[in-house]
């Protein structure tokens, strides 16, 4: 059976109708296909970024990645991402229209099968815990190691951040699977389990999985967190929870 793939930057309209960038990578052919927004971490809109998006699509599934630093100009990931830690971070609100932009995209694809998940890595993840609780129309969410859903510090929380998305937990409204490590500390596990306790105080559809020898950011091929036996058991439970939620790729 023939297989392919098309994997290419595009532009989409994103919080406010602004244009962002976005890498999107879908498989060949009439579809239907699940949609997945993959919302990238903090050190950027990066390689390893594209990498997962093109995972999704040899599995079957249009992903796109919105680039959620666009608007502060073009560079390196690295240099990106250091324009937007002075600038303390993107707001909440233009990573929730942001997100709003790429699913809209994905379900205008004339292959698409109209349902369409958010994964999200490090702050993304906390972003996608976010976008579940702030976006109806999202059908399914999967948080890698998302920092700061829990906030001990109210210091923590700013104009930008002026909400920790654990106090959002009653308006989460699809299932969620949470990825974690261990060795991490932020989120400790400690936090995981805080978080456990308010999905399960609102009745929530969810299910996490905690691995041991892993720490932050276990699943980056290209960084010494990299851990291959927990990321290779825990990417088979993302690809079984989005086939139950969104449809087979």
């Amino acid at each position: 059976m023939y297989e392919g793939m098309l994997a290419e930057s595009v532009t989409i309209r994103g919080h406010e109708g602004d244009e962002i960038a976005a890498y999107y990578a879908r498989p060949l052919g009439p579809g239907p296909f699940p949609g997945v927004v993959v919302i990238h971490h903090m050190p950027g809109w990066d390689e390893w970024t594209r990498e997962v998006a093109r995972k999704f699509a040899q599995h079957g599934y249009a992903a796109i990645s919105p680039h959620l630093y666009s608007r502060l100009g073009a560079g390196s990931p690295d240099d990106v991402a250091a324009r937007a830690r002075a600038q303390g971070g993107v707001a909440d609100d233009q990573v929730v229209g942001d997100v709003a932009g790429a699913m809209a995209f994905l379900r205008a694809q004339p292959y698409a099968n109209g349902k369409v998940g958010a994964i999200g890595f490090c702050s993304g993840g906390r972003h996608a815990y976010l976008a579940a609780c702030r976006l109806p129309a999202l059908d399914a969410a999967v948080d890698c190691w998302g920092g700061q859903v829990v906030v001990d510090d109210p210091a923590q929380l700013s104009e930008k951040r002026p909400v920790a998305p654990l106090d959002l937990t009653a308006a989460l409204g699809c299932p969620l699977l949470g990825i974690f490590g261990n060795e991490d500390q932020n989120p400790t596990p400690e936090q995981v389990d805080r978080t456990e306790g308010a999905l399960k105080r609102h009745g929530k559809t969810y299910e996490f999985h905690r691995y041991d020898g892993a720490g932050h950011g276990f699943f980056a091929v290209d960084r010494p967190a990299y851990r291959p036996e927990q990321t290779t058991d825990a990417w088979g439970k993302v690809f079984d929870f989005y086939g139950r939620y969104l449809g087979k790729g």
